[in-house]
């Protein structure tokens, strides 16, 4: 299935994707957004969100697509320097020699983030001068657990989405950690729909590419991943616990704009897309606020 959450007439449903158009399936009529009480509900309820009877249906074209966890319960889990390539650019961006750490970089990002696959992402010059662009496959887990072994791994994951992890390069850096930088209003396009884990088996061999401005920036394959998605939920589960609707971002490829010669942002009026092969794209126009 592709699940959306998305607006029609001024209501917002959970909605299964049908070639152009969605079917509306669950009214979003509570706090706790629909799409994690669906998500929460496990294997059970999944099988009856595929057989489930729509209340009404449109094109794709007449709904206003959302994130489709629009409100993430916790932080967004994000793995850093997981493509080898992209590794060696920010490196070299920082005039160092390359260096494979043991164990992989871990940050996160905070749920003020998640934004629409077509929604404008914020650009406030006073705030940051450095945004960057990065592309990513995204999963969803479904199934909860602690110590998950790497071989049962894929079992928990519910799906997997495309996701921009927009960065301010210049706060990021500023702060000689992540979080602040990874974590402006809106800086998490994501989308444009969740494809379920079965109709999507091997996530280790897709490709994922970048455009700004219609301009190729990033193109790889998750196949390049140093950590792959059975690895990562091995390791963030590790002694804590991993719930339904958590959100792993993989970490992105090479190509990402403060590594580039000379370096180059986003500005206002640009257009970023990103895509995941097998899943979808996102395409977000980078919109001025503030004084």
């Amino acid at each position: 299935m592709k699940l959306v959450t998305c607006v029609h007439h001024g209501e917002t449903f959970v909605g299964r994707v049908s070639g152009d158009s969605v079917q509306m399936l669950v009214r979003q009529n509570a706090p706790v957004p629909a799409m994690l009480d669906m998500i929460a509900g496990g294997p059970a309820r999944w099988l009856e969100l595929a057989r489930m009877q729509p209340l009404s249906s449109a094109p794709l074209a007449a709904v206003e697509l959302l994130a489709p966890i629009p409100r993430p319960a916790k932080n967004i889990m994000c793995l850093g320097k997981n493509y080898l390539e992209h590794a060696r650019e920010v490196y070299a961006a920082q005039g160092k020699e390359l260096q494979i750490p043991a164990h992989t970089a871990v940050f996160t990002k905070a749920p003020n983030t998640a934004n629409g696959p077509h929604a404008p992402i914020p650009f406030d010059a006073a705030i940051t001068t450095q945004l960057d662009w990065e592309v990513e496959l995204a999963v969803v887990i479904g199934i909860g657990g602690k110590n998950i072994a790497r071989e049962a791994a894929l079992r928990h994951v519910f799906g997997y989405m495309v996701l921009n992890d927009v960065s301010a390069r210049d706060i990021q850096y500023r702060h000689q950690q992540f979080f602040l930088g990874k974590s402006l209003d809106g800086s998490c396009p994501m989308g444009p729909w969740i494809v379920t884990s079965d109709e999507l088996l091997d996530p280790h061999n897709l490709q994922l590419r970048c455009w700004v401005n219609g301009v190729l920036k990033q193109d790889s394959n998750t196949a390049q991943l140093m950590l792959d998605v059975a690895g990562a939920i091995a390791v963030l589960s590790h002694g804590r616990t991993l719930e339904p609707g958590d959100i792993i971002a993989t970490g992105t490829p090479e190509g990402v704009g403060f590594a580039r010669k000379p370096p180059e942002f986003l500005a206002a009026g640009d257009v970023v897309e990103c895509e995941v092969e097998g899943i979808g794209r996102l395409r977000n126009a980078v919109v001025a606020v503030g004084a």
